[in-house]
C-alpha cells in the first residue's frame, strides 16, 4: 500500500475500484508530466451516491451531503490517477481541482461543496495537496449528479 492511500485510510478514505468509462474516453490520462482526470461523479459501487448526497440540486438545506458527496468524487479521481500511474506515491503535487456543483437558484456556496473535496486531497498529499481550484455552479450534470469534478496532477517520472 502507497503512503498516499494509508494516509487516507487512517482518515477513514478508501479509494474504490476504478469504475467503467460510460463513453468513449479515459478516466484519466497522462501527458507528460501531468495526470488529466475525466469528470468525475460521487459514484460508489459504480452507482450514483443517492443517500450520500450525490443526487439533485444544491442547496442551502444538503449543502453538508453535497460536500460529502465531494469527497467520494474525489475518492474516484485518485482511483483514475492511480490507474494511470500504479502508485499515488508517484504524485508529486495536486495542481487545479474544478468542482461543478449542481446548484438551485440563489445558492451561492458551491465553495463549500468543494471544501469537502479539497480536504480529502490535503489528507492524501499534505502541503502537496495545495491547489488552485475553481467551484462553478451549473444547472443539471449527467446522472442528475449533484457534484462533478476533474483533477489535474503533476508527477515523477
Amino acid at each position: 500500500m502507497s503512503e498516499v492511500e494509508a494516509r487516507l485510510e487512517k482518515a477513514g478514505f478508501f479509494l474504490p475500484a476504478q469504475p467503467a468509462p460510460a463513453g468513449i474516453y479515459e478516466p484519466a490520462i497522462r501527458s507528460g508530466d501531468f495526470v488529466f482526470t475525466s469528470g468525475q461523479l460521487p459514484l460508489v459501487g459504480g452507482e450514483l451516491s443517492v443517500e450520500e448526497g450525490g443526487k439533485g440540486k444544491v442547496n442551502e438545506i444538503n449543502q453538508a451531503l453535497a460536500a460529502h458527496a465531494a469527497r467520494l468524487a474525489t475518492l474516484n479521481a485518485l482511483a483514475a490517477v492511480k490507474s494511470v500511474l500504479g502508485d499515488l506515491d508517484k504524485v508529486e503535487r495536486v495542481v487545479k481541482l474544478t468542482v461543478y456543483v449542481a446548484s438551485e437558484s440563489f445558492f451561492a456556496n458551491q465553495h463549500i461543496v468543494a471544501n469537502g473535496a479539497s480536504a480529502v486531497l490535503y489528507e492524501a498529499f499534505g502541503e502537496q495537496g495545495r491547489h488552485a481550484r475553481s467551484a462553478i455552479g451549473v444547472a443539471e450534470l449527467p446522472l442528475d449528479a449533484s457534484v462533478e469534478l476533474e483533477l489535474v496532477v503533476a508527477c515523477r517520472a
